[in-house]
């Protein structure tokens, strides 16, 4: 009766064990469905990656390039300090005033632009107070400005250093 059972189990188990040649078309088809959509996620993950990498190139070669341009306009000034220099004391005011328009030019190109600060009201998003001293002008008002500010596009790129009145002392 051994052989008998055991015969039983394994035609139990043959009918338990699927045969993959004949599985049945309602699992099939989502299957396939979902193989179909897994390979195109990875294939779209794979394009996105490689997008992001081809960006990020992109991006850095644009910025090398905008700043060796820039920095090819600064060695123009940087040749007319040098030649300053070599001039003669009654020649190198005048150079020195032609070197400034020179490299405010360059600024200018790239909308670069000083902040206007003397006899305007003091404002903390422009302007940082170095010193707060009695003066015949409005209190509040700058009256002095130690070093120039500079925006570019309408953002500060750095705030003027100024002096503001306080007013007049009674």
């Amino acid at each position: 009766m051994k052989e008998g059972t055991s015969k039983q189990n394994a035609v139990r188990e043959a009918d338990l064990t699927p045969d993959e040649d004949a599985v049945s078309p309602a699992i099939a088809e989502p299957q396939q469905a979902c193989d179909e959509l897994k390979d195109r996620y990875l294939r779209l993950a794979a394009d996105f990656d490689n997008y992001q990498k081809r960006m990020a190139r992109e991006i850095e070669t644009r910025t090398t390039f905008a700043i060796e341009n820039f920095a090819v306009e600064l060695l123009t000034v940087l040749d007319n300090l040098e030649r300053a220099l070599q001039a003669d004391d009654v020649g190198l005011r005048e150079g020195l005033v032609q070197i400034r328009k020179l490299f405010m030019t360059i600024l200018e190109r790239h909308d670069i632009r000083p902040i206007e600060c003397k006899g305007r009201p003091f404002d903390p998003k422009k302007h940082e107070a170095v010193a707060y001293v009695v003066s015949d002008a409005e209190e509040g008002t700058v009256i002095d400005e130690l070093i120039r500010g500079y925006c570019m596009r309408n953002k500060i790129i750095r705030c003027a250093k100024v002096v503001v009145s306080r007013g007049k002392e009674e």
